[in-house]
């Protein structure tokens, strides 16, 4: 992994740190010398995941039990962060469901609870943390999208929804947080394959036919994100706000 001295020591928040690509990035940024905090709904797994990282890393990962639909947890969490390891350097909003739904099934209590978990918490948390990154002299946030709504892929409405608006949140939000010097970008994962995905959704022969559809014809997996994330969050990408990163294996 390449190395970015300039995490070393810095406060970064994660949401959804506990499993699949945020577990990743949460490492990635743990190995980078970084004051690492994450946020999930699963204690089991963010338990066993901050308590294997801070056997070796130079900080302990700190895991923060929340519900990401509750703005006041939001804040609440936030200032637990910033109380125990300084203002935030690095936000990245992470977490979402792809949960499959049917046009036919989804009432509006369902809509309004899918856009909560995958968008509204994107707007929310960046909007409580960004006190704290002026504070620092700027940072940076990162909001993880998906390739999903681009494929016209039938099976998630209301999660393409969501994930076409973080490109929108994450343009608008770079025109206002500009000034004062935090960056704000945007990754559009492809198939990665996580447990989960294996779990629920995805298929030996699924794979392979992403894979075949993929210019770089290798299965990706959670790291896959976790160098785009690190290149986007450190000085190398410093004159880059308002941009969106596809990164699916050059998919056609």
């Amino acid at each position: 992994m390449a190395q970015f001295p300039e995490f070393r020591d810095r406060s970064v928040l994660i949401t959804g740190g506990g499993s699949g690509i945020g577990a990743a990035i949460v490492e990635g940024f743990a190995r980078q010398g970084a004051k690492v905090s994450f946020i999930d709904i699963a204690e089991e797994e963010s338990h066993a995941l901050a308590d294997r990282l801070s056997r070796d890393t130079l900080h302990p990962v700190r895991f923060h039990r929340a519900d990401l639909r509750d703005v006041d947890a939001i804040r609440r969490t936030v200032d637990e962060v910033v109380a125990h390891s300084g203002p935030i350097s690095v936000l990245v909003n992470n977490a979402a469901r792809d949960d499959r739904h049917d046009l036919a099934d989804v009432t509006p209590e369902y809509w309004d609870n899918n856009l909560a978990t995958n968008l509204r918490h994107v707007f929310f948390t960046s909007q409580v943390v960004a006190p704290s990154m002026r504070e620092a002299g700027g940072g940076v946030i990162i909001n993880m999208s998906s390739i999903a709504f681009l494929l016209n892929m039938p099976d998630f409405p209301a999660y393409s929804t969501a994930k076409a608006g973080v490109i929108g949140l994450t343009k608008s939000l770079a025109g206002r947080l500009g000034p004062d010097n935090i960056r704000v970008n945007c990754i559009l994962p492809g198939m990665i394959v996580t447990d989960r995905q294996m779990k629920l959704w995805l298929t030996e022969e699924g794979i392979a036919d992403t894979v075949q559809r993929q210019c770089i014809k290798k299965v990706l997996h959670a790291d896959a994100i976790v160098g785009p994330c690190l290149f986007l969050a450190s000085d190398c990408a410093a004159a880059m706000s308002a941009q969106s990163i596809i990164v699916d294996g050059g998919i056609f």
